[in-house]
């Protein structure tokens, strides 16, 4: 079990279903996907071009970034297409009490 703490990010009602939001939180900039009742976060900003993900398009699993149209599976941030080279970080999550926490570490 890791010692690592939980951070409250969001309220659940504030992540749309079937969409991303994105999140300001300890000087981070994360993206929180609903997708089929459950919650998946990210960092917010796109490995190769930069671009916020949080304005991308969510299929699925998948969020595309609005800037080359590179995918990443946001159940664990690995890039499925080209022009992704490297994956997105991917946090645990945890709800409790209508509340949205992440294990953010180092």
């Amino acid at each position: 079990m890791s010692d690592t703490p939980w951070t409250d990010v969001a309220g659940e009602d504030e992540v749309p279903a079937e969409d991303v939001a994105g999140f300001q939180v300890e000087g981070r900039d994360l993206a929180l996907y609903k997708v089929d009742g459950s919650i998946f976060a990210t960092d917010n900003t796109c490995t190769h071009g930069h671009a916020r993900l949080c304005d991308g398009f969510l299929d699925g699993y998948e969020i595309e970034c609005p800037l080359h149209q590179g995918k990443f599976d946001v159940r664990d941030g690995r890039g499925t297409c080209a022009p992704i080279t490297a994956d997105l970080r991917s946090y645990p999550v945890r709800i409790e009490g209508g509340r949205v926490f992440l294990q953010l570490g180092d």
